[in-house]
């Protein structure tokens, strides 16, 4: 084994400890009137102690096992290590949903090495499911091997979308969204971007896009959608950014970054 597959296997290993033991104390030490904490870039843009209490939980076990290493985390964690390796951190992604007692929610953690993300883990709670992938083994999901469901005809394609919290993006989000529920089979808004990613790697989904991602929102879950057979891209010729971030298999991955192009997905 080479230093580096021994590298990635214990960034897995502690990803994957990190996820499970925040989402039990998400999962097991939700208060039963769970109160906003702090807002962030909008009124609807919420924080509870739970979020801090699990990048607490998560960013201190990391920094035990591996203390030279860069942290980002999306309640604050900032921390620029000299091992090469990053942490990129959402210790409860679909806040919301956690706060109105609806399951779709998760703990994302991902790994850069050099900039490449190499580990991804999304833990979801409410279903029971650990997913995860390093670079160039595939994705899993509980143990089992995830893959992409084929690419169906556009109007036969299920995609998740999901919407900003400032006002004018809103706005523009649902603009897109009515010239583009027509021309498909549906479209869903979980409310959790990393659960959404890991149900396209899961065939759940055909595809994703959303327009205002942030690196903790998409970094973890888009790995697992590319080991799982996706691509994924922001605008097109550009990686997934805050700007645009799509996900979906070959054939049809195409065809919905030609009409986000075509519609001006990434304006506000």
């Amino acid at each position: 084994m080479t230093d580096r597959q021994e590298l990635l296997d214990e960034l897995l290993d502690v990803a994957l400890t990190a996820a499970r033991q925040a989402g039990a104390l998400l999962r097991d030490g939700r208060p039963e009137h769970l109160e906003v904490a702090a807002t962030k870039s909008s009124a609807v843009d919420v924080v509870t102690e739970m979020d801090l209490a699990a990048e607490k939980l998560i960013t201190g076990l990391i920094a035990e096992r591996r203390p030279d290493d860069g942290m980002l985390g999306e309640e604050g964690a900032d921390v620029t290590g000299t091992s090469g390796v990053r942490w990129i951190v959402d210790p409860l992604d679909g806040t919301v949903n956690y706060l109105y007692g609806l399951p779709a929610w998760c703990v994302s953690i991902a790994a850069e090495l050099d900039g490449e993300r190499v580990v991804g883990v999304v833990e979801i709670p409410a279903r029971g499911e650990t997913a995860h992938a390093v670079r160039g083994r595939g994705a899993q999901l509980n143990g089992r091997p995830l893959a992409v469901r084929p690419a169906p005809p556009l109007d036969q394609a299920l995609i998740a979308t999901g919407f900003g919290y400032l006002r004018e993006r809103r706005a523009q989000q649902a603009r897109v969204v009515a010239e583009l529920l027509p021309r498909f089979r549906d479209i869903r808004r979980g409310g959790s971007a990393a659960v959404d990613l890991c149900d396209v790697a899961a065939g759940r989904l055909d595809g994703y896009w959303e327009r205002g991602l942030n690196p903790w929102d998409y970094s973890a879950g888009v790995l697992i959608a590319e080991e799982a057979g996706a691509r994924a891209s922001g605008r097109t010729g550009q990686p997934p950014s805050p700007e645009l971030t799509v996900v979906a298999p070959e054939g049809l991955f195409e065809q919905l970054q030609i009409l986000l192009d075509e519609l001006g997905a990434w304006h506000d």
